[in-house]
């Protein structure tokens, strides 16, 4: 079905505010999912935080479904986390690594990610190996078969949609070829989870992590991690406590046997609660319906930003999404960025600094990001051109 626009603006008091196209940074909560939150908030305020806990029990398992419903998994390879970078950080380091054995990853990683990475071969011996982009900008199938044709690769940790750019890697055909080599895959969902449909069958990544305050329009502090069966009872986290394990004996304790062995006991049950419902809110429009409304509008941002002499737009792939990324001749992202927040319109900034795989080798070191969703309409797309400060100098100059 097609996105009723003026219902989901209704749904969404910010957009009464603020032009908010910085929904790859934080979208706005639509109400329900705000007052889900405040009305638990003030549970525990009347009767305290265990007590309302118990009593939300059901709305809290069913955020596990909602998820399961959302990626066509089963709710026992859900873990709900408090981000994407948790998520990620949970699987990651459940893996040992050793002297030798090789990590793949992708231009596009996203700096928490490629800082684990790092981390991990300083301590193991173990080394990363980024994989090439073809001419169109996403991950090169042809240079990853090779790769994982060479033996010795532990693990291919890639980002499905980079924070810098508008690109759709291509996760499936990396599902394939992971699964062709036996090798385990890990699919960073940050950024595509809540604009794309995603289907664990088809993706075949063995664990995905996602956040939920980006597209999915949850509240800040909520993530998840999917577990495949693969590895959800072969994968021991490098953590655990009383959520992930129980205490037997003295001497003993057993994991459990679910991907809730990668959550911790204390949480913020509101914010999860409210994950559910944003999840629920999401599925109700639908995710074929809401990725055709945000590329259109995105597709229409990119139109009227390159019209503008003295703006470039950067963004690269086969497919497209809603992460628009630009340029203003001879003025700073950061400069653009307030220029545009002065005139009521949110957007964001990336920076080298994030994204080192991929945008010094492109010349850039910083970019404007816009992020239109589906509450957004083409009058907010032409206040942001309208709002950008004129370039001062010539792209040739």
């Amino acid at each position: 079905m097609a996105i009723d626009v003026e219902a989901a603006r209704a749904d969404t008091p910010g957009v009464r505010y603020v032009a908010h196209l910085n929904n790859a940074g934080a979208a706005l909560p639509p109400a329900p999912v705000t007052e889900t939150v405040i009305a638990h908030l003030r549970a525990e305020e009347r009767i305290g935080g265990y007590e309302a806990a118990a009593a939300a029990d059901e709305q809290l398992e069913h955020t596990y479904d909602a998820i399961a419903t959302l990626l066509g998994a089963r709710r026992e390879q859900i873990a709900l986390v408090d981000s994407a970078t948790r998520a990620w950080q949970s699987a990651f380091y459940g893996f040992r690594f050793a002297p030798g054995q090789r990590i793949l990853t992708s231009r596009a990683e996203y700096v928490s990610n490629a800082i684990a990475l790092l981390q991990v071969t300083r301590r193991t011996g173990a080394t990363v190996e980024v994989v090439d982009d073809d001419s169109s900008g996403q991950l090169n199938l042809v240079d990853l078969r090779r790769r994982l044709a060479g033996g010795n690769v532990a693990l291919v940790a890639i980002t499905h949609v980079p924070t810098q750019g508008g690109l759709v890697n291509p996760a499936a055909d990396v599902g394939a070829a992971c699964r062709e080599a036996g090798v385990p895959f890990l699919l960073d969902a940050c950024q595509s989870v809540g604009q794309l449909p995603l289907d664990v069958v088809a993706l075949g990544a063995d664990l995905i992590s996602a956040t939920g305050r980006k597209w999915l329009r949850a509240p800040r502090g909520t993530g998840f991690l999917y577990v495949g069966p693969r590895l959800l009872e072969l994968l021991e986290p490098a953590y655990l406590d009383m959520r992930a394990a129980q205490w037997t004996a003295p001497d003993r304790y057993e994991v459990r046997p679910d991907a809730r062995r990668f959550e911790t006991w204390e949480a913020n049950v509101a914010s999860r609660i409210g994950l559910g419902v944003a999840v629920d809110y999401a599925l109700g429009w639908g995710l074929d319906a809401i990725a055709e409304r945000v590329g259109v509008l995105a597709d229409g941002l990119r139109t009227r930003l390159n019209a503008v002499p003295g703006v470039a737009v950067h963004d690269r792939g086969e497919r497209r999404c809603g992460i628009v990324t630009f340029t203003v001749s001879g003025r700073s992202a950061t400069d653009v960025a307030a220029a545009l927040a002065a005139a009521g319109v949110n957007v964001s900034v990336s920076t080298a600094g994030s994204a080192r795989y991929d945008l010094p080798a492109r010349g850039l070191t910083e970019l404007v990001r816009a992020s239109p969703h589906y509450y957004n309409v083409d009058a907010e797309l032409d206040r942001l051109v309208s709002a950008l400060p004129p370039p001062l100098r010539t792209p040739a100059g």
